[in-house]
């Protein structure tokens, strides 16, 4: 069973930085896509960035591209970088994974390739 853990929420001053972590258990697939989503108050959930476990590939968001840089490490951590905040990134940020032998499918952000959710991190600008 996957288990997704997010940490490094808090608050940021616009024009600040936040890097947030996914720790993964269970995530013995063989090809999967693993990335952010984020979903303010009374807003829809949307994607931010994500990447393809089995190739360098990474996908943003049009609101994340030149701002956000979405990485992970060796063993089982995920990480998004957030530079030139603004309040409107303002949101509750989920870390999600899911299979597929398709990379591409990794920057639909309807997120229906990803199956597994973590259960949130804050994060919160003030202008």
């Amino acid at each position: 069973q996957v288990q997704l853990v997010e940490y490094g929420g808090g608050s940021a001053q616009a024009g600040g930085s936040r890097r947030l972590s996914c720790k993964a258990s269970g995530l013995r697939y063989s090809g999967y896509c693993w990335g952010w989503f984020r979903q303010a108050p009374g807003k829809e959930r949307e994607g931010v960035a994500s990447i393809y476990s089995r190739a360098p590939a990474t996908y943003y968001a049009d609101s994340a591209k030149g701002r956000f840089t979405v990485s992970r490490d060796n063993y089982n951590t995920l990480y998004l970088q957030m530079s030139g905040l603004a309040p409107e990134d303002t949101a509750t940020y989920y870390c999600a994974a899911g299979p597929t032998t398709q990379s591409w499918l990794c920057g639909d952000w309807s997120g229906s390739t990803y199956s597994d959710w973590g259960q949130g991190t804050q994060v919160t600008v003030s202008s």
